[in-house]
């Protein structure tokens, strides 16, 4: 999949499955349609939902407008109904995730917004499929990866793991949204933050650290 200069697609992959992936995502719209662009949020895989997303209305709690692609469920294309890894989730469904649906959803909201940003499900080794792991799908279709972290003890660890995984493939890490909805601890918090700025600046140089504040 191709954009052009002015279209984009962004990956929002995070530590783990409780990072505050919704949130930020929601908050990067805000971000992002305050400097003019059209954005659409896009949930690629909704798991643990029965006939909507939960991660789609907050994102449209956080941003204020529903989207048009809301209703028929283009910005959820997939969703299962047990709140599990999307390749355990959908077995229990008795169905395959359709990933040629999830791409022409993706589509349509290029052709109508300027930037899309498509939510994962969990952190970028989730499994998808017995094969296939999260991060394959950005890694095939060439999205940039926005990384969602925070200051809780063990994130340092869990952040590394995900921009080596990043680098080692050779993707593009598009910024690091880091949660400070999870500094609840005034010793570890402020360190941790500190301590992931600098790996940042040293191993991708240039990429925005942005802090998402609690709303």
């Amino acid at each position: 999949m191709t954009m052009n200069d002015h279209k984009e697609t962004i990956f929002i992959s995070g530590i783990d499955t409780d990072a505050g992936k919704s949130y930020a995502t929601g908050w990067l719209a805000c971000q992002m349609a305050a400097q003019g662009r059209r954005v659409a949020t896009m949930k690629f895989i909704q798991t643990g939902c029965d006939g909507r997303s939960e991660d789609i209305e907050i994102h449209r709690r956080l941003t204020g407008t529903p989207l048009p692609e809301d209703y028929d469920l283009t910005t959820a294309p997939q969703i299962f109904s047990y709140p599990a890894s999307p390749h355990l989730a959908a077995r229990i469904d008795g169905r395959s995730i359709d990933f040629e649906a999830i791409d022409s959803a993706l589509r349509r909201l290029s052709e109508c917004y300027d930037t899309v940003l498509v939510e994962g499900a969990g952190g970028l080794m989730v499994p998808l499929t017995d094969e296939m792991l999260t991060i394959d799908y950005p890694l095939q279709r060439d999205m940039p990866v926005a990384l969602v972290t925070n200051g809780r003890l063990g994130s340092i660890n869990h952040t590394i793991l995900s921009l080596e995984a990043i680098a080692s493939r050779g993707m593009k890490l598009h910024s690091i949204l880091y949660n400070t909805h999870f500094d609840t601890d005034a010793v570890i918090a402020p360190d941790t933050q500190a301590y992931m700025r600098a790996y940042v600046e040293r191993h991708f140089p240039g990429t925005p650290f942005m802090l998402v504040p609690t709303l």
